[in-house]
């Protein structure tokens, strides 16, 4: 077996008991709706973080495109199957984190979603996926093309609704109610 068939292996698995822990804590399957949507619009939605994408699935991207590079500067020696399984490992504990509630209730508490309930497992190994994607992006692509990436799936939810990984960060470390009355449309 290959290196990177075994990383391959080691990722399956890693995911696949995300998934089984995200269920054992009580997240749903999917959207208690009872669908399954590949995109939903509506940033305030019930549905938001229960389908396979929504507005803060770019996040998830960016997050790919971060991992790679400071895992690339920090540990440049490592093959990059290990850089991915360490990115994985970084982006299911998120998962696993946000989940809690704790994390939850701070969302709702202090960031612009305020409606959040906490995400389906489908809607967590979909955010895994858009990671893998943007770690895989990261490594494939110049760095010009990647730091235009992370601009533009910043950029873009910025605009529409008034949210981004930036602004989720910023206001789960240190919530400010201007950046709040400005993403709430006040």
């Amino acid at each position: 077996m290959t290196r990177t068939q075994r990383a391959t292996a080691a990722a399956l698995l890693i995911v696949v008991a995300a998934g089984a822990l995200l269920y054992m804590m009580g997240r749903p399957p999917i959207c208690t709706c009872g669908t399954i949507d590949v995109w939903i619009s509506e940033p305030n939605s019930s549905r938001t973080s229960q389908m396979l994408s929504d507005w803060y699935s770019p996040s998830h991207i960016v997050h790919g495109f971060l991992f790679y590079a400071v895992l690339t500067l920090l540990f440049r020696k490592w093959p990059v199957e290990w850089r991915f399984l360490a990115a994985l490992a970084i982006e299911v504990s998120w998962e696993i984190v946000e989940n809690t509630p704790f994390i939850i209730n701070r969302y709702r508490e202090e960031t612009a979603a305020l409606g959040y309930t906490g995400d389906s497992v489908l809607n967590s190994i979909s955010d895994i996926a858009m990671m893998t994607l943007g770690f895989f992006l990261a490594r494939r692509l110049p760095l010009w093309a990647s730091v235009a990436i992370v601009l533009v799936l910043e950029l873009i939810p910025l605009i529409m609704i008034r949210d981004n990984l930036t602004l989720n960060v910023w206001m789960l470390l240190a919530p400010n109610d201007a950046v709040k009355a400005w993403q709430s449309g006040g």
